[in-house]
């Protein structure tokens, strides 16, 4: 149980560090945010919990594929917030926008049958 108290710990920590950073700084901010960290602490939660390699690279692997449907939400917020609209509104269409990109990606991946 310890385990995964500092897990949460550990995890939780980052992301307000670096919504707090963001607050002074959002070039210091955006650099934190954009290293992939979560993804660093999920391969090695994996890694230590199974000591399977071949599971993190599979996740490694997907993770580098849904990152680049991801970027629709950073495209497209910041282009709606300037146009005016209001920011809960742009967060939501920018979330809905990208899930569409997942959903395209993955039925592009399937066709060629990559497996994530």
């Amino acid at each position: 149980m310890t385990y995964y108290i500092v897990k949460i710990v550990i995890t939780t920590v980052l992301i307000v560090a670096i919504a707090e950073i963001s607050k002074r700084s959002s070039f210091a901010g955006a650099i934190l945010a954009s290293i992939p960290i979560i993804s660093v602490l999920a391969m090695t939660w994996l890694y230590v919990e199974s000591k399977d390699v071949t599971k993190v690279a599979e996740l490694s692997t997907s993770v580098f594929w849904l990152v680049i449907p991801s970027l629709a939400l950073f495209l497209s917020l910041p282009v709606l917030l300037k146009q005016g609209v209001n920011f809960y509104l742009s967060l939501s269409i920018s979330i809905m926008l990208t899930i569409g990109c997942y959903w395209l990606m993955i039925s592009v991946l399937n066709h060629y049958e990559i497996d994530l």
